[in-house]
């Protein structure tokens, strides 16, 4: 459907999606280029293209990447650019809160340094274990969710998952990564795989702007065990889960089941 298409036609509708390239430059770069692979790295989307260079996508907290069969309405909300393929449909990218980039990258070569530039492994990566996730908490002293946010540290992983995955664990998220015991990492690898594969099964957590790639909603968020539930009962002990702000972003746990 995209892969293997040949791109006829873009249009940039926010330049800030592409800054600081121009928009003209964006856009005479990409026409008339084709796909030949789609993949995903961390949060990255990532289209390698004809002549070796890869456009880099990242949706941040709120962007969408929609396939738009041909002759189906676009959404004009929020729509940051769009992409035509010469056999018919298109890409657009869709952003309320405008946080999403677009990135063209030259070179195979560049393109591997700039991923590892900026992420670490993958969660279902083989060299994501306990003794990796025990090295890189070691001796820190910001929050064990901040080390799990950090995606030099392990790609992909966001707030909803981090929560419910330091809930599987009961490790509390406030705790300082250098209390975390060899053990908690193993396990913590683990519950993050388990959160992960819960949201893929339930095609992700729509509680804003998510969609999918043909716009459909996740239903997630109704499998949540503490993320969003702030006041609700714990599902394991009926403790009332508590909203507090860690590494920068709300986060949801159980103080009994989770002690610091």
């Amino acid at each position: 459907m995209v892969e293997g298409g040949l791109i006829d036609q873009v249009e940039v509708t926010d330049a800030r999606w592409v800054a600081p390239a121009s928009v003209k430059a964006f856009e005479k770069k990409l026409v008339g280029r084709r796909v030949l692979r789609l993949g995903r790295r961390g949060k990255y989307f990532v289209a390698e293209l004809d002549d070796g260079s890869a456009l880099v996508m990242h949706l941040r907290m709120t962007g969408n990447l929609l396939y738009i069969p041909e002759g189906d309405p676009v959404p004009e909300a929020h729509l940051r650019g769009q992409i035509w393929l010469a056999s018919g449909g298109s890409l657009a990218f869709t952003d309320p809160r405008r946080f999403g980039t677009a990135e063209l990258i030259s070179t195979p070569d560049a393109l591997q340094d700039y991923l590892g530039a900026r992420l670490g492994p993958e969660p279902f990566d083989e060299f994501f274990d306990g003794p990796y996730l025990y090295t890189r908490t070691h001796g820190r002293k910001t929050p064990i969710k901040a080390v799990l946010l950090d995606q030099r540290v392990v790609a992909g992983v966001g707030n909803i998952y981090a929560d419910e995955a330091l809930f599987r664990a009961r490790v509390a998220p406030q705790r300082r990564a250098a209390r975390v015991t060899r053990a908690q990492a193993e396990l913590l690898t683990e519950t993050v795989q388990d959160a992960l594969n819960a949201g893929i099964d339930a095609k992700g957590a729509s509680i804003d702007d998510f969609r999918d790639a043909y716009g459909v909603k996740g239903s997630f968020q109704d499998q949540f065990l503490v993320h969003r539930r702030e006041g609700l009962p714990c599902p394991e002990c009926d403790t009332p889960v508590k909203k507090i702000r860690c590494a920068g972003r709300g986060t949801y746990y159980c103080p009994a089941c989770q002690k610091n």
